[in-house]
């Protein structure tokens, strides 16, 4: 059961659930911060380590349940950062409008490339599978876009994902609300400059593919099928011009010549399905 009852605003606890709940993502040895049942109860399951557990008077009633999900992990959750509070005080730390009571600190998983290409499902150390699908995001601040390209690449089978730098942190809890939880299962690396990732994908050997506005559509049948970076921009930017230089190929997506952009979250989702849709054909 919880064995501490924090009733200061000035607690140290409160303090670090509050700047992460509210914040724009974790630096680096920061832990990932998670609030509500489902999400809480996801991240458990799928072997994050959990730093401490926040339960409100009204969360107390699902407490058992995240317990019970604890269980999954080889560590669960210490008994002595399990910490209990008051709906009220707990409400100036959440960083949802309403919280339902249960929020925890994650220490972040710790992803390389040779992971993102492999996927979530093959072992470490394995080679990485001919299938291997990466969608980059380059300079798409809004974390709304970002969780919801992640929460695509998941349903549509991608194995990783990259948000460069000037992106928004896919760990920032609105980008992970956003993702649905995806982006504690798929492979993530966050903060990379381009240079670095474009020098990577090139010693791997996957295809550096552009989606831009001014592809073709032809392209498409030949490059997604085989080991490939996605690399997607802001709808206002668009793709940095040393991505659109190195691409090896350029893909776009045909629509109403009345529409003059599509926003990165949607056109990144109609990407990943058409790659998926070919991969399976």
């Amino acid at each position: 059961m919880p064995t501490e009852l924090i009733t200061s605003r000035d607690n140290k606890w409160i303090k670090a659930f509050r700047s992460a709940l509210q914040g724009t993502g974790p630096k680096e040895n920061e832990p990932v911060a998670i609030e509500g049942l489902k999400f809480v109860q996801d991240a458990l399951r799928s072997g994050l380590q959990a730093q401490a557990l926040l339960v409100s008077e009204s969360g107390e009633r699902d407490l058992a349940s995240v317990l019970e999900a604890a269980s999954y992990s080889d560590e669960g959750i210490p008994r002595s950062r399990i910490f209990r509070t008051t709906d009220k005080l707990f409400a100036t730390a959440a960083g949802t409008e309403s919280p339902q009571g249960i929020a925890a600190l994650f220490r972040q998983p710790v992803w390389a490339l040779d992971d993102a290409l492999r996927g979530p499902a093959s072992p470490k150390g394995s080679p990485p599978p001919s299938g291997a699908l990466i969608v980059v995001m380059t300079a798409i601040q809004d974390p709304g876009n970002v969780g919801t390209i992640i929460r695509s690449a998941e349903a549509f089978a991608a194995t990783g994902a990259i948000s460069t730098r000037g992106s928004a942190d896919p760990w920032s809890p609105k980008a992970l609300r956003a993702s649905a939880g995806s982006a504690l299962r798929l492979p993530v690396l966050r903060g990379l400059a381009i240079p670095v990732v474009l020098a990577q994908l090139r010693i791997s050997g996957a295809k550096i593919i552009a989606a831009s506005g001014s592809g073709d559509g032809n392209v498409r049948a030949n490059c997604l099928k085989e080991p490939a970076a996605i690399f997607v921009g802001s709808e206002g930017a668009g793709l940095p011009a040393e991505v659109e230089q190195a691409a090896d190929a350029r893909i776009a997506i045909p629509m109403s010549e009345t529409v003059e952009s599509l926003n990165a979250g949607v056109a990144a989702s109609i990407v990943l399905y058409e790659a998926a849709k070919l991969r399976r054909g």
